[in-house]
């Protein structure tokens, strides 16, 4: 992922010569996220995506950080989050690394006052609740609850809710979001045992191209501040493009289930990885179908990774009392596995309504002050037999 695509008026080849009615050029542009070496898609403008008419003065959304160095079992309330009315002020962010940052956002009303880019990483949507259009220069992407939203880094957009109730958890990625390596080719096609494969992917469609001049803010991104220019044409001034680098959406329940006869390991459920994580998708399935399997997972120790789990709906088996858009965070180093009962209750179990996203990340996080807002208190104490859930 991704694969070839194609839009719009485009010249039958690169960097030549390409003009409107008028006489004069269209303007290209080359959008990539690793130099000259990674993927990246030619962009065709009315006008140069360059003209700043004002720069105005920048303001921080960094982190901070309550917890630098964490050994303890947290969980979080997620839905505790509030809601608020602006998209960027409704992002809140409870982890981050050197690598990636993780967070939820509630915002209840669509961007109409400006556009968004996020300089310093990709980012990776995913909608507990909502519906409606991912706007880019590229088209727009169509998303629903169940949608993850890969947006690569330097993407200026829009999102367009359809109602005022929408959730989101938000993964921020200092690298490229990629399918695993190991379910694709040489090619980059997705091999016959991957668990999805390039028809479940949603593309931008609807090219529209923005003949406006005027004033267009765009916040942008960079290094934890938050950046606005005006410019004096419209970003989605686009009248074609092709390439490997645009936005795109897959939705949860496109993702087929690995399952055996015993009990298969989480990398089974990986979805998409980037530099030192990677995402998990646990979807409905069916259970482990050996006569004497134990579909609980077994205990296992947390060494290499810190394990981050947002549950999204149905009855997690291996866990107690847990609610939609909690969070669980095992920290590398230490030990965990099914809460008390769980083990016993999942024999005999033929399968599973759970549907959670999993972040593994390989380098610790820390712990942010808007996360301990949620905290599910003394979390780490349930799993003593005679301990109530939590």
């Amino acid at each position: 992922m991704p694969v070839y695509q194609q839009q719009g008026k485009i010249p039958n080849k690169r960097h030549v010569v390409f003009r409107k009615k008028d006489g004069s050029l269209y303007h290209e542009e080359l959008f990539g996220t690793e130099g000259f070496s990674g993927t990246s898609s030619l962009v065709y403008h009315l006008y140069p995506p360059t003209m700043v008419k004002e720069m105005r003065k920048p303001y921080s959304v960094r982190p901070e950080v309550a917890i630098e160095d964490n050994l303890k079992a947290l969980s979080f309330k997620g839905f505790d989050v509030p809601a608020e009315n602006d998209y960027l002020e409704s992002r809140k962010v409870l982890f981050v690394n050197d690598d990636l940052s993780i967070g939820l956002a509630a915002p209840v009303q669509s961007m109409k006052e400006y556009f968004f880019k996020n300089a310093d990483a990709d980012e990776l949507i995913f909608v507990h609740k909502g519906s409606g259009s991912l706007k880019t220069m590229y088209g727009s992407v169509d998303f629903e609850y169940g949608d993850y939203l890969v947006i690569p880094r330097g993407t200026v957009y829009q999102l367009q809710f359809d109602s005022s109730e929408n959730r989101l958890l938000m993964i921020e990625s200092h690298s490229p979001v990629r399918t695993p390596k190991r379910y694709r080719n040489e090619f980059g096609q997705l091999l016959e045992h991957s668990p999805f494969c390039e028809r479940d992917f949603k593309f931008p469609h609807t090219l529209e191209t923005h003949d406006a001049k005027g004033e267009f803010e765009i916040r942008i991104k960079k290094r934890g501040l938050i950046y606005s220019y005006v410019y004096e044409s419209h970003p989605f001034d686009v009248v074609g493009w092709d390439g490997y680098s645009y936005p795109y959406a897959f939705s949860i329940f496109n993702f087929e289930p690995i399952t055996g006869r015993i009990h298969m390991p989480p990398p089974i459920h990986q979805n998409f990885e980037a530099r030192n994580f990677v995402i998990c998708s646990f979807v409905p399935r069916l259970y482990d179908y050996h006569p004497n399997a134990i579909p609980a997972p077994y205990h296992h120790s947390n060494i290499d990774s810190d394990e981050l789990l947002y549950y999204v709906d149905g009855d997690f088996m291996s866990r107690n009392n847990i609610q939609c858009g909690q969070i669980t965070l095992h920290p590398a180093g230490i030990p965990h596995g099914p809460h008390p009962g769980a083990i016993e209750r999942s024999i005999g179990k033929k399968e599973t309504q759970e549907l959670a996203v999993m972040i593994d990340p390989f380098n610790p996080m820390k712990i942010t002050k808007e996360a301990l807002k949620i905290e599910v208190k003394d979390y780490y104490k349930s799993w003593q037999a005679q301990a109530a859930t939590v």
